[in-house]
């Protein structure tokens, strides 16, 4: 059976050694030196001045809007995972869709722009699959308007935005290092920024709002452990061997697919992490066709990212479009560090199928 994706699992042997590590100091979680060591190695890797290794994705976005103290409307994508919402609402605020672009499929600055009104409090948009909008133009309008922009990263590490990583931009970013991401700590992510005296207060609100005896605020438990920092800091030294093998497998996609119609535009200022493969349809009936085809010979793509989050029974109706057609019409094709060539011409081949 062959999935949307695979986790990359490193040599046994590799994490073992740091396993050892753990046993030797018997220090399990609470900021333990494999996670200050895991901190430090990504801060190099993306040249940025802090990351904050959280349980995971979906916590990393509550912890930026709360250290932010966004309460009201956020500006958000309805062309995301459910996190990005889903996070917004529970931090007590109201997503506010903007539509998306039909090519880049990510909010742009216009469509930001018309949605801001005297009671937003932020904006919060994904670099979907890793791709980038006009950023620049992003951050001038946050800047006007003096509320913080938020970039929901989960699916762009790695990913480099005119040489230097899509993390430097906004506010402060988000990652997700969840098991199926191009990078992995079996479970958790990141909280990415510049500012300082933001960091602190994410660290502070990370581990409860206290630090021994001292208590400052109401925080929450988004530590993470010695154990997923072994996995980070063993696959981190994969990453770029694994974003190479990806590549390659998306390349010979582009060369076997023949979607009818538009394809997706990744920002040609960018360079890819190959997060994901997307193929736009031209009819949802096509993509079901698709799907049907694979799923009988046991291959198991997904609808990233279906329904439009601005149709989910518990947010209020807003009109998005652009948004509601492509979530119909978008398929994830398997991908990972592992797929074979085989299995990619098999798959475009019914895939090609499904247009005849």
């Amino acid at each position: 059976m062959l999935h949307v994706t695979k986790s990359f699992l490193p040599d046994l042997k590799e994490y073992v050694s740091y396993l050892e590590r753990i046993w030797e100091s018997n220090h399990l979680t609470n900021d333990g030196p494999l996670l200050r060591e895991l901190e430090q190695k990504l801060r190099d890797y993306l040249q940025v001045e802090h990351v904050i290794f959280v349980t995971n994705g979906t916590i990393a976005l509550q912890l930026a809007l709360k250290a932010l103290q966004v309460k009201g409307e956020v500006i958000t994508t309805p062309f995301s995972y459910c996190a990005t919402s889903n996070s917004i609402l529970w931090e007590g605020s109201t997503p506010i869709f903007a539509d998306i672009d039909a090519n880049s499929l990510t909010v742009e600055s216009a469509q930001i722009k018309s949605k801001i009104t005297s009671n937003t409090q932020a904006i919060l948009t994904t670099h979907v699959y890793g791709n980038a909008g006009d950023l620049e133009a992003q951050e001038e309008i946050a800047a006007a308007y003096d509320i913080p922009l938020i970039y929901d990263g989960a699916h762009a590490f790695g990913v480099n935005y005119k040489g230097k990583s899509i993390f430097n931009y906004g506010t402060v970013s988000t990652c997700s290092f969840h098991a199926t991401k191009v990078f992995h700590s079996v479970e958790g992510g990141a909280v990415v920024t510049n500012d300082s005296k933001l960091a602190a207060k994410i660290i502070e609100l990370r581990s409860f709002g206290h630090k021994n005896d001292d208590y400052f605020s109401a925080g929450i438990n988004g530590k993470n452990s010695e154990f997923h920092a072994a996995m980070g800091l063993v696959n981190l030294g994969h990453f770029e061997q694994i974003r190479n093998y990806r590549k390659w497998a998306c390349e010979l996609y582009d060369s076997l697919l023949q979607v009818p119609g538009d394809a997706i535009q990744f920002n040609p200022v960018m360079e890819r992490n190959y997060s994901y493969y997307p193929v736009m349809f031209p009819t949802e009936g096509s993509l079901l066709k698709a799907v049907s085809k694979l799923n009988a010979v046991q291959i198991n793509p997904r609808r990233y990212f279906y329904p439009s989050l601005n149709t989910l029974s518990f947010v209020d109706k807003q009109s998005c479009p652009v948004s509601e057609d492509i979530a119909l019409r978008v398929l994830c094709l398997p991908l990972s560090a592992e797929i074979k060539e085989d299995e990619i011409r098999l798959i475009s081949d019914l895939v090609n199928q499904s247009f005849n």
